[in-house]
């Protein structure tokens, strides 16, 4: 067993300066954020830059939870804004942050089933993501 004494407290300022390792900085997901989605929910990955458009599918059971799309501007940040550029029309849409990314979420009318879609423009960078969605029976 080998046995370290340090001389005063700078001795230990010394021994834990190798410690100080840069860290991210992370938000919290809380559990609001990731409850109540539905039990069936596939959506297509996305990668989203400044500009441009991209075009993602999403599955959902209509179960009454939601179903998300995640995304994140480069360097893993949340954007500032969402702005519905279509509206869905069986369905409503939760644009948040969760954690460091951005969440778009849609949870279908009670009973519907079918096709529907959406558009959102996310700032900064102006990337629109539209998705079309295609929602089945629980």
């Amino acid at each position: 067993m080998t046995s370290v004494t340090l001389a005063g407290l700078g001795g230990i300022a010394v021994l834990l300066s190798g410690c100080d390792t840069p860290r991210l900085a992370r938000t919290p997901v809380y559990a609001v954020d990731i409850n109540g989605g539905a039990k069936s929910c596939t959506v297509s990955p996305v990668e989203l830059s400044a500009g441009k458009h991209v075009v993602a599918t999403m599955a959902v059971g209509n179960d009454g939870g939601w179903c998300g799309v995640t995304v994140a501007q480069s360097g893993r940040k949340p954007f500032s804004a969402g702005l519905v550029q279509t509206r869905a029309k069986h369905g409503q849409l939760n644009i948040h942050t969760v954690g460091d990314d951005t969440r778009v979420d849609y949870i279908p009318d009670p009973g519907f089933t079918g096709v529907d879609n959406f558009a959102v423009r996310l700032l900064p960078g102006d990337p629109v993501l539209t998705v079309n969605v295609t929602v089945s029976p629980k």
